[in-house]
């Protein structure tokens, strides 16, 4: 036959060989005649791929120890339910499965072909299960898949026919780098086939829309479909952008180096490459307008068409009023028949209980609303809720002094639970606690010479007067502090530096 190339057609024979025989040990189970108690034939090679599925699994979580008693347990759970089997007969069936992987004499497991590419007889070895580890006390030898057996798995997992393109461009692109550039035309030949392929699909596509629309719910799934196809589409076009800017400078460079008078079957390869990308993508680019045109112009007119179908199937002369006219019907059936077709009641009304609502007043002040922190009017001295709160903080202060001065104060909970053994729990049980802390925070480190004539009229003047000039620094610690329902508040670190003097 003219134009066919019979060594590149039986090109990498033996490797698709070698993927053919991974599956003879599943056919291998399925000619193994086993039946249950009731007579039912056992299904070995659907059990064989459930096998090799288990030990995957096992791979992933790392687990070692599979053998054949953990099989026979897993076949048991999923099978109990169809067949009716004695215990023993389990492990039997997982024992068969195992050794029909893994032969018992330790060998591989050898597939007898014909080569037509080399023109002679052939063997492939493969191995799906190998031994993992054996436990000398319980005699029990354990198996983990293979490589081949994960290709094998791996072969069987679904790969959907539309990201064929993309798996070919990767491929293209990697034939391009190491200038297998007759293995990159023959790719680009089968790209060619995917596209045609992907053309088909969306003609059936299109009918299918037309034909299959009969609700909203049916358009959002179509919507959705044709939304994924375009964005994959736009992906690959890009892809083939790239591609064809690599063949062009691919070309540029050979041409600089007078490749194409040195090589010309080389360089003959890389401008024919050239052509046949650019007549792919070209059709590639089309297949995008189709679906661009199918997304915004057919499933568009199938939604309407659902809708004027509903319209025109409703007769509103017909079913509604000669149905009230001709046939004088109650009251409570008229309602009945009139409801679809009056709005929904709507009522306002308002609740007296809007008086009680949080009013926003503060448009109607004059003055600017401050956000922050209530300060305290030096007019308000006298106040005596200002005056009860300055002898508080200092009655506290007092009292933290004196558990620092016992190496209890380090911490804000280790002098929580100071109060607690002297008695005092009813102190960090009121508000008042929690915000000296909280200021204290603020402010800190309060440094020597800090407290001068200023400071002395603020809430905290008396309570920071008594630590003299030393140095008052906290930190926020690990964890929250909560002894009372109603407050909480976050771990504190507390240091006293030049204590020491201080004291002396």
């Amino acid at each position: 036959m003219e134009g066919l190339d019979i060594d590149e057609l039986t090109s990498g024979y033996r490797e698709r060989m070698r993927r053919l025989a991974l599956f003879d040990t599943l056919y291998e189970l399925d000619r193994k005649r086993e039946q249950d108690l009731e007579g039912t034939s056992l299904d070995m090679k659907g059990l064989g791929l459930l096998t090799l599925l288990f030990f995957f699994e096992q791979k992933l979580i790392r687990q070692s120890k599979t053998g054949v008693k953990q099989l026979a347990a897993f076949l048991k759970n999923i099978s109990e339910q169809r067949y009716i089997l004695p215990e023993d007969k389990y492990e039997d069936v997982a024992r068969t499965i195992i050794q029909t992987f893994r032969p018992t004499d330790g060998k591989k497991r050898s597939y007898h072909y014909y080569d037509w590419e080399e023109k002679t007889e052939q063997s492939i070895e493969y191995s799906i299960l190998k031994a993992n580890s054996f436990d000398v006390k319980s005699n029990t030898q354990y198996y983990t898949l293979d490589e081949d057996g994960l290709e094998l798995l791996f072969a069987t997992k679904e790969f959907y026919s539309e990201f064929q393109l993309s798996i070919n461009q990767l491929i293209l692109r990697k034939q391009l780098d190491k200038g297998e550039f007759k293995g990159a035309l023959r790719q680009i030949n089968e790209m060619r086939i995917d596209v045609e392929t992907l053309q088909e699909r969306m003609v059936k596509l299109k009918h299918e829309i037309q034909r299959s629309i009969v609700s909203e719910e049916t358009f959002e799934r179509y919507k959705q479909l044709l939304e994924d196809i375009y964005g994959r589409l736009s992906r690959e076009d890009e892809e083939f952008t790239e591609l064809r800017q690599f063949v062009k400078e691919t070309r540029e460079r050979l041409y600089s180096r007078d490749v194409h008078q040195k090589e010309k079957k080389t360089y003959g390869y890389v401008l024919k490459i050239n052509r046949e990308l650019e007549a792919v993508h070209y059709d590639h680019s089309r297949l995008l307008d189709q679906t661009l045109t199918l997304k915004n112009t057919t499933l568009i007119t199938a939604q309407e068409s659902l809708y004027y179908t509903g319209i025109q199937s409703f007769n509103f002369d017909q079913d509604l009023v000669s149905q009230i006219v001709s046939s004088p019907l109650p009251l409570e059936a008229m309602k009945g028949v009139l409801h679809p077709f009056l709005k929904v009641e709507e009522n306002k009304r308002w609740s007296p209980l809007t008086v009680l609502a949080e009013q926003n007043i503060t448009e109607e002040r004059e003055e600017k609303v401050e956000q922050g922190f209530i300060e305290v009017d030096l007019d308000q001295a006298g106040d005596p809720y200002r005056k009860g709160l300055i002898r508080k903080y200092k009655e506290l202060m007092e009292l933290f002094l004196s558990a620092y001065e016992m190496e209890r104060g380090g911490t804000l909970s280790a002098f929580i639970d100071f109060l607690e053994e002297t008695g005092q729990a009813s102190v960090y049980e009121q508000r008042y606690f929690y915000d000296f802390w909280l200021i204290l925070h603020q402010r800190s480190p309060i440094i020597q010479g800090s407290v001068d004539e200023q400071e002395g009229k603020t809430l905290l003047g008396d309570a920071l007067a008594l630590i003299g000039d030393r140095i008052f620094t906290i930190k926020e610690g690990k964890g929250i502090i909560q002894k009372v329902g109603r407050y909480s508040i976050q771990e504190m670190i507390v240091e006293l530096e030049g204590e020491e003097d201080e004291l002396s």
